[in-house]
């Protein structure tokens, strides 16, 4: 057997490189993670309110912001949870005055900041106001609104501004092509001490994508920074434009692709943002916007409302204050959903609630309609001796002894709130035979056939994820409990060097052979972690050498961190 063949890639291009077998070091790291999570004692559970810039963009005003407070009162939105209106880009003076202050625009806002507050307050409503780190505003920057009064050197005083205006919520916009991660992190740090500093409450909202090539709202754990980030580029009134990268602007099911993958860094206090709700907002239609919401609450993302309130729809306000639905976002646990399917036809998340229940979504993707289906070893609940379904959308209530299914219109979702009538087992079942993208616990990059190499030898190694056949692998149970993996591009199975059992051996692809013990590979159950993929012939398990995109797997000894999570596809 020749030596293994690595592949090193750029974003738009693979070349083949040979590659010795080395042993390998401690895991690399991708920046300065944070070592906690921000605890400034609000946000406990995801914010929800109502934001102008999806209807509105720059055509706000005092007058907009009063109805629409009312609005959102009278509509039942308020006593649904919606309780910040955040007025978005545009609402401030071109200059600021001669001691650098911040004001609104006179025009615009007649009665000053100050007194929009007063009358959001006045009606139990919270006051959230949208600034930028750098020189100018998105809208600025744009040339669609004069002036540059961003926050860059003028972070405690914009910061005491809104304090004394009575702000509760900050949306903080990147809003530049420029700056590292380093120099993001040390300007959205900057205003998060500013804001602690003035003592008042206010949630911190921010956005590192907008104008930025690498989009960091994905790639870096925010949490000890703000009490939500934004994940990925804008969103759009559009159900799905398959992208693969991060890049504006987003369907609703390109940002599921993204956020939903980042559950791990969600929790009280600090929270993916998937981007403000298109739910009411032309583009899409209700079977989607029902979707949407499903999956917004599912990823325990916050709640911002996008559309016009005014002369909003019914079934547009029965969405969005589904209590039911409302209750899995807003689930005091604060765990957000794993993803335990995801193929070109169907979508089936998992979350685990506050009391040992779990929220499911079943979503047909596909252009027909069909029928979706899980069960409890899939969802991880595999034990009972039955389970109660309570469907959330229709209220109907059914009992299962573990199969789930739902028959369901192109775009639409069923969600269920599942109670186990009895203990769950605590040693969850393998992963049945089928196709699955398998995921590096933590960083998420997934197992990858670099390049779609054909090569018998190629060394595998994580890259980010991009859906294509070269991250899918068909497992194949043996009768000794033991799995073949083989890669959906290339036909060659996951193998162990050479059957060499020395750490730090490569793993590489090659031709199936059943009879080979190194290209057999046990998953052992990591609880919430995962499964260790340890090879037969060497009891060593299948290791990335870093958290980066085009990290080389080898064996390495089966210690705790090495974990792979599997997802069902197609």
């Amino acid at each position: 057997m020749p030596a293994p063949r690595r592949s090193h890639r750029s974003r738009t291009a693979a070349s083949l490189a040979t590659a010795l077998v080395l042993a390998v070091g401690p895991l690399a790291t991708v920046g300065a993670q944070p070592a906690s999570a921000l605890d400034n004692g609000v946000a406990l559970t995801p914010p929800m309110g109502w934001n102008t810039w999806n209807s509105f963009g720059c055509n706000i005003s005092e007058q907009l912001i009063h109805d629409s407070a009312d609005a959102l009162v009278a509509s039942g939105m308020k006593e649904a949870g919606y309780d910040t209106v955040v007025v978005d880009d545009c609402w401030f003076d071109p200059r600021r005055d001669a001691q650098g202050d911040i004001h609104g625009d006179s025009t615009r806002f007649p009665g000053g900041m100050k007194a929009l507050g007063d009358y959001l307050h006045a009606r139990g409503l919270k006051f959230g106001i949208y600034q930028v780190p750098t020189d100018r505003t998105c809208a600025q920057r744009n040339n669609a609104y004069p002036g540059s009064t961003g926050s860059q050197g003028h972070e405690q005083q914009d910061a005491n501004t809104f304090a004394a205006w009575g702000v509760d919520y900050l949306k903080y916009d990147w809003c530049s092509p420029a700056g590292t991660l380093d120099e993001q992190i040390a300007a959205f740090k900057a205003m998060r001490d500013a804001l602690h500093n003035t003592g008042r409450p206010i949630v911190y909202s921010i956005n590192p994508n907008s104008f930025h090539a690498d989009k960091t709202g994905a790639s870096y754990d925010w949490s000890a920074i703000a009490n939500m980030w934004r994940t990925t580029e804008d969103i759009s009134s559009t159900w799905d434009k398959h992208k693969v990268t991060n890049t504006y602007s987003m369907g609703v099911m390109d940002i599921v692709h993204f956020n939903g993958y980042l559950g791990r860094q969600a929790g009280p206090g600090h929270w993916n943002d998937p981007d403000m709700m298109e739910v009411g907002v032309p583009g899409m239609s209700e079977d989607e916007y029902r979707s949407h919401f499903s999956l917004w609450a599912q990823m325990a993302s916050p709640l911002v409302a996008g559309n016009k309130l005014a002369g909003m729809t019914p079934a547009v306000r029965d969405i969005l204050t589904n209590r039911a639905v409302i209750g899995v976002d807003q689930d005091s646990l604060g765990r957000a959903a794993r993803i335990v399917a995801d193929s070109d036809t169907e979508l089936v998340t998992v979350r685990e609630l506050a009391g040992g229940d779990r929220s499911v979504t079943l979503t047909n993707t596909g252009g027909s309609t069909a029928t979706v289906t899980t069960g409890a070893s899939e969802l991880g609940i595999a034990g009972a001796p039955s389970y109660t379904v309570r469907n959330l959308w229709t209220g109907a209530s059914t009992t299962t002894t573990g199969a789930l299914a739902a028959t369901l219109a192109p775009h639409a979702t069923a969600m269920f709130r599942i109670t186990p009538n009895g203990a769950i087992s605590p040693v969850q079942p393998a992963p049945a035979n089928g196709a699955y993208e398998i995921a590096a616990t933590g960083p998420g990059q997934v197992m990858d056939d670099p390049g779609a190499s054909l090569i018998r030898g190629t060394q595998m190694i994580t890259y980010g994820r991009k859906r294509g056949t070269n991250q899918r692998w068909i497992l194949t149970a043996d009768a000794d409990g033991t799995y073949a993996l083989k890669n959906k591009a290339s036909g060659l199975c996951l193998d162990i060097y050479n059957g060499d059992t020395t750490a730090g051996t490569a793993v590489i692809q090659w031709t199936c052979d059943s009879a080979k013990s190194n290209q057999k590979f046990t998953l052992t159950p990591a609880g919430a972690a995962g499964y260790t993929l340890v090879a037969k012939n060497s009891g060593l398990a299948v290791t990335p050498s870093g958290t980066t995109d085009n990290s080389p797997l080898t064996q390495q000894p089966p210690t705790a961190g090495r974990t792979w999570s599997f997802t069902r596809t197609n």
